[in-house]
């Protein structure tokens, strides 16, 4: 809540997505308001993380499930992978190897951080395949 409010201040624009990522926190924010969030010059990204001392990214909020993919990507940034699929009621992100180990991250945590993600913003359960 506290992350949420320090990016309607500094920047005017509400949304209600935020979640750590990769020592990231990540907001996600209505298409029509990402460069306005970002500001001039990234200018309110670099004052936020100032104030909390963390890294901040701003991605395009998903809409529907169709969106799936793009906003998957976006979190993950840089890291790639293959395919994202809903198969029998989950989501099935496709990766090689690298990819795979990069997306599991040390002790499983970024998986963990990523599952949590894509069950909040979806209400659907992830797989990495």
């Amino acid at each position: 809540m506290r992350y949420i409010n320090l990016l309607d201040r500094a920047s005017h624009v509400k949304t209600r997505k935020c979640f750590p990522y990769n020592n990231t926190i990540i907001f996600a924010v209505p298409k029509a308001f990402v460069s306005q969030a970002i500001g001039p010059e990234a200018s309110h990204v670099r004052a936020i993380q100032e104030q909390i001392g963390k890294r901040i990214r701003i991605i395009e909020e998903a809409v529907n499930i169709e969106d799936a993919q793009h906003f998957v990507e976006a979190v993950v940034s840089p890291i790639n992978f293959k395919s994202l699929e809903l198969k029998e009621g989950e989501f099935v992100l496709t990766a090689g190897s690298q990819s795979k180990a990069a997306l599991i991250g040390r002790n499983r945590r970024r998986e963990e951080e990523l599952k949590q993600i894509v069950k909040d913003t979806f209400g659907i359960e992830l797989r990495i395949v």
